[in-house]
């Protein structure tokens, strides 16, 4: 989700005043609501709407607070953009479930159609038969079970290198965060490229990928208020966004025809996903013709939506251990006990039902990303005696579902024992539990996502014992979020590792 971050602060403030003849003219032209039934909505103020109730960062809890006042609905005017916010399970079920055919468009973001090709991926794609063609070929080529079950050993081959660099590290503070992001950013470029950019280093794609998350992060102000379009440009926005598309553009061309030249070569059979999708383009499809574009919106995808938010999913799980003592102990003899002295294999990932709620339990408490990427209405509907109108954007809030006191009973304490024996999975059936999202837009990533997250997590608990560096108590060890498309610690997680003898 990219977060309400406007690119600047005074300065736009400014510059809308200095245009409230423009807007102003289009409030008054705008449609009469006193006959509409909306739901109900804190005061707002001229202009900007209910902007400065969100100010900047954890917009999450913010509209959860906003919720508790006006209800698990509620309508909001961001600038120029009616939206409705949804903080309950049962009326996330309403509209990604019962309604879905009617929640399923998606508004397009001012950064998202600089950076993803006018949206030409699956995340930001407008709805429609394009983009039912490119979810296909994304589950298909890129994230069916067959094909993550085919990259298992290179999982493997990164977490058992990940589990040696920790012992040599070993008794010394090891920045936990760090690691795990390298970890998810290698595994991920491998399976998209084979590590394949064109003698590129890793760090500066790592980089540009960090520049991207940012522009998604910000919100444009055409975004809010569309005839200011030209303020993007006088901030500077509009050649951030050139400059860093045209800097990813040359990386994935790269990457591309490296992959072409190779196919080329007898005896050199692809085998990573970028060479799935260029077969794809070759072959051609029944009503569909994916082209380049699309393959560098699909591979984008992947990168965006997969780093990120599985690195965070990791740290948070070992965060919480860190602070639960009893329940890290209770999860360790899990993972001991099933796993030989190897380490843990993927075949067993399974049969560790705590390992796995407990992993639920902190996306639970910290969903992958907050707030859903917006949905967008495609026609008027009526949802639960409210006049929801056609272009209203939707703002589906995961934090606040999952923390809902109607749903989970003490939902602010880390209890992984609520997810054992429940059959609560990530599938989205469960709408207290939802942290892909579901219905249409839902994440196809899931497995792709936990394959890792649960064969990391295990290793480094059966392999270590885990504690704060000296002079650091649970006490004084914070569990606090940082801000941005996908919440981390506001702190690297920094822990001693001390191996544990076979």
């Amino acid at each position: 989700m990219a977060t309400l971050q406007l690119d600047s602060n005074l300065a736009l403030f400014l510059l809308f005043v200095a245009s409230c003849l423009v807007i102003a003219s289009r409030l008054r032209s705008g449609r009469n609501d006193g006959a509409r039934a909306l739901p109900p909505s804190p005061p707002g103020l001229p202009i900007i709407g209910n902007m400065h109730q969100l100010g900047r960062g954890h917009h999450h809890r913010k509209l959860q607070a906003l919720a508790q006042r006006y209800g698990d609905i509620f309508r909001l005017r961001l600038g120029a953009v009616a939206t409705v916010v949804v903080s309950s399970a049962s009326m996330a079920e309403e509209v990604l479930k019962n309604h879905d055919h009617v929640f399923c468009g998606r508004p397009q973001q001012h950064t998202a159609r600089g950076i993803l090709y006018d949206c030409r991926d699956v995340a930001f794609s407008p709805y429609g038969e394009r983009w039912r063609q490119l979810r296909r070929i994304a589950v298909v080529h890129l994230l069916s079970v067959k094909r993550v079950d085919s990259l298992r050993l290179l999982r493997e081959e990164e977490v058992a290198s990940l589990v040696a660099r920790i012992r040599t590290m070993s008794v010394q503070a090891v920045n936990v965060s760090g690691l795990i992001v390298n970890l998810t950013h290698t595994v991920t470029s491998r399976a998209a490229f084979g590590n394949r950019l064109g003698g590129m280093d890793p760090r500066i794609f790592r980089e540009m990928m960090k520049e991207v998350a940012d522009l998604l992060e910000t919100i444009a102000v055409s975004d809010m208020f569309p005839r200011l379009r030209w303020v993007d440009w006088a901030t500077g926005l509009d050649a951030r966004i050139k400059r860093t598309a045209g800097k990813l553009d040359n990386i994935l061309e790269g990457a591309i025809k490296e992959h072409e030249e190779r196919s080329g070569n007898e005896g050199e059979a692809g085998d990573d996903l970028l060479d799935d999708l260029l077969l794809a383009v070759k072959e051609g499809g029944e009503g569909f013709s994916l082209d380049m574009i699309d393959v560098k919106g699909l591979i984008l995808d992947l990168f965006i939506a997969g780093i990120d938010t599985t690195s965070k999913s990791m740290e948070w799980t070992m965060a919480y251990l860190i602070k639960n003592p009893r329940q890290m102990a209770k999860v360790q003899a899990e993972v001991r006990q099933i796993a030989g002295a190897q380490g843990v294999l993927e075949e067993q990932l399974g049969r560790m039902s705590r390992l796995q709620a407990t992993l639920k339990e902190a996306m639970r408490l910290h969903p992958p990303v907050p707030l859903f990427v917006p949905h967008e209405t495609i026609e008027d509907i009526k949802l639960r005696g409210y006049d929801i109108p056609a272009k209203t954007r939707v703002f589906i809030n995961a934090w606040a579902i999952g923390r809902d006191n109607e749903s989970w009973e003490n939902a602010e304490e880390f209890l992984p024992e609520r997810f054992i024996n429940t059959g609560i999975d990530y599938n989205g059936r469960d709408f207290r539990f939802i942290p892909f999202s579901a219905g249409r837009r839902g994440c196809p990533g899931i497995e792709f996502a936990t394959r890792l997250a649960e064969l990391a997590l295990a290793n480094l608990l059966y392999h270590f014992d885990w504690e704060l560096p000296e002079g650091q108590d649970l006490e004084s060890f914070e569990v606090i979020e940082s801000s941005g498309l996908s919440p981390g610690l506001k702190s690297a997680l920094v822990l001693v590792a001390k191996p544990v003898k076979a």
